[in-house]
C-alpha cells in the first residue's frame, strides 16, 4: 500500500491551483512509514485524492507534487516529461542556433528537484530534490530513452540538498566524463564549458537572451564587464563592436577561460580590445570612482546575493551598493546593464534597489528596457517561484 499524507483542514488550496509544494505545517498526519523520497498520495484533510508526491522527512517542503493526475511514478513518466521538456524547447534550439540549452527546469518542467542541462552529447543532471535523489537511476534510463546517444553526468555538489538530508555528489551517471572544455553555441557565438569544475552544471545558459540584447548597447563604447566568469557578455560585446571590453572577475580560472572563448570566435584582441582583469569587483569599482575612470557601458551580472528571507535585506543592500559604484563610474547617457538572479527578490524590490543606488549616487537614472532569464528557463503559471532571474537598462544621465 502507499504511504499517504493527510493535509491539515483548508490547507488543500495551493495544490487544488496546482502549486507542487506541501509544506511541513499543513501536514495533519503521515500513514505508513515512507522513506526518503518515496512516492505518496497526498489527500486532503477528508480524504478526498489530490496528488502524487515525493516524502521528503527532513524538509520545511515536505513533499514535492509529482504529478496531479493518478499515475505511477515510473519509467515511462520521466520519458513523457522529458519528451515534453524537449518539445517545449525545440522553436528555442532552432531559433537561436543551440547546442547548449536548458533541457528541464526543475518544478517549471513538472520534474521538481531536477535541473538538467544539455551541452554538445553531455547531459548535465543536478539532482536537489530526495524525490530526485530517490528515482536517480529511473531518470538516467529515461534520458537515455529519449537521448540515446548521450552520456550523463551529475552535478549535485549544492550545500541545498542536506536540507533534503541528502550528501553532494558528483560524476558520471553513464557515458563518459566529460572533458574540461566542451565547446556549445548560441546566436552564433561560440562558448567553452568545463562541466567538471564550473559554476553550476557549468554554464549561465540562463543569461543568453540579456547577452544578445545586450548588444544593441555596446558598439564603439568602452565597456566595464563585472563579475564576467568566462566571458559570456563580453563575448556579444565584442560581436556588438564595442571599442574596448574589460572582463573583471576573481576567478583566474575563469579568465583564462574567457580569453579562449575570444580567441574561439576570432575576435579581435589584440591592442588591449579585450582586457581579462583579475580584481575583486567592489575594491575595482570604488578604485575607478576614485580614479575617476569613466565607461560608456558596465556590465553588472553579480553571483546571488540573497539565499533565504534572512538576508534578504543585506543581500539588497549589496546589490544597491555595486549598482550606486557601477552608477558613479559612467559617463553621462552612459548605459547600466544590471541582473539579479535571487529569486527571493521581486522585479519590483530589484527597481527600488537601483532606485535607491541611483539616490546615493546622485545621478539621475531611467530605466528603458527590462530582461529576464532565457526561453529555455520557463515559468509554470502554477508556480511563480520558477522566475527568478531579472534585470534593466537604465540610462544614467
Amino acid at each position: 500500500m502507499t504511504p499517504a499524507i493527510y493535509l491539515v483542514k483548508g490547507r488543500d488550496k495551493s495544490l487544488r491551483r496546482k502549486h507542487p509544494w506541501v509544506f511541513s505545517r499543513g501536514i495533519h498526519r503521515v500513514e505508513g512509514e515512507p522513506k526518503l523520497g518515496e512516492t505518496v498520495d497526498v489527500f486532503t484533510h477528508d480524504g478526498k485524492w489530490l496528488a502524487k508526491a515525493a516524502y521528503s522527512p527532513n524538509s520545511q517542503i515536505r513533499a514535492r507534487v509529482w504529478s496531479f493526475e493518478k499515475q505511477d511514478i515510473n519509467l515511462d513518466f520521466f520519458v513523457k516529461r522529458i519528451q515534453d521538456a524537449q518539445l517545449l524547447r525545440e522553436d528555442i534550439i532552432e531559433r537561436d542556433g543551440l547546442t547548449g540549452y536548458r533541457l528541464i527546469a526543475a518544478e517549471s518542467d513538472g520534474l521538481p528537484g531536477i535541473t538538467i542541462d544539455k551541452f554538445q552529447n553531455y547531459l548535465v543532471c543536478q539532482l536537489l530534490s530526495a524525490g530526485a535523489e530517490f528515482h536517480k537511476q529511473t531518470l538516467v534510463d529515461a534520458l537515455l530513452k529519449v537521448f540515446p546517444d548521450c552520456n550523463i553526468y551529475e552535478r549535485s555538489d549544492v550545500a541545498v540538498r542536506k536540507k533534503e538530508g541528502l550528501e553532494q555528489t558528483t560524476g558520471v551517471l553513464h557515458g563518459e566524463e566529460p572533458p574540461r572544455s566542451v565547446v556549445i553555441e548560441e546566436n552564433g557565438v561560440k562558448i567553452s564549458v568545463d562541466i567538471i569544475e564550473g559554476h553550476k552544471t557549468g554554464f549561465y545558459l540562463d543569461q543568453r537572451d540579456s547577452r544578445q540584447q545586450s548588444m544593441k548597447y555596446v558598439k564603439d563604447k568602452e565597456v566595464l564587464n563585472c563579475f564576467s566568469y568566462t566571458g559570456g557578455f563580453g563575448l556579444y560585446a565584442l560581436k556588438g563592436g564595442a571599442k574596448r571590453v574589460i572582463n573583471a572577475d576573481v576567478s583566474q580560472p575563469a579568465l583564462d577561460t574567457a580569453k579562449y572563448n575570444a580567441e574561439l570566435n576570432e575576435f579581435d584582441i589584440s591592442k588591449k580590445r579585450a582586457v581579462f582583469l583579475n580584481a575583486d569587483v567592489f575594491k575595482l569599482l570604488r578604485e575607478y570612482r576614485d580614479q575617476g575612470t569613466k565607461f560608456d557601458v558596465v556590465i553588472m551580472d553579480p553571483p546571488k546575493f540573497v539565499s533565504s528571507k534572512n538576508n534578504l535585506t543585506s543581500g539588497a543592500n549589496g546589490y544597491k551598493d555595486i549598482n550606486m559604484l557601477a552608477m558613479q563610474i559612467l559617463k553621462p547617457g552612459g548605459t547600466l546593464l544590471t541582473y539579479s538572479c535571487s529569486g527571493l527578490m521581486s522585479g519590483e524590490l530589484f527597481q527600488k534597489v537601483i532606485a535607491d543606488a541611483a539616490v546615493d549616487s546622485g545621478r539621475q537614472v531611467k530605466f528603458v528596457e527590462r530582461f529576464e532569464q532565457a526561453a529555455d528557463h520557463p515559468t509554470d503559471s502554477a508556480y511563480p517561484e520558477g522566475f527568478y532571474l531579472k534585470g534593466f537598462a537604465c540610462k544614467v544621465l
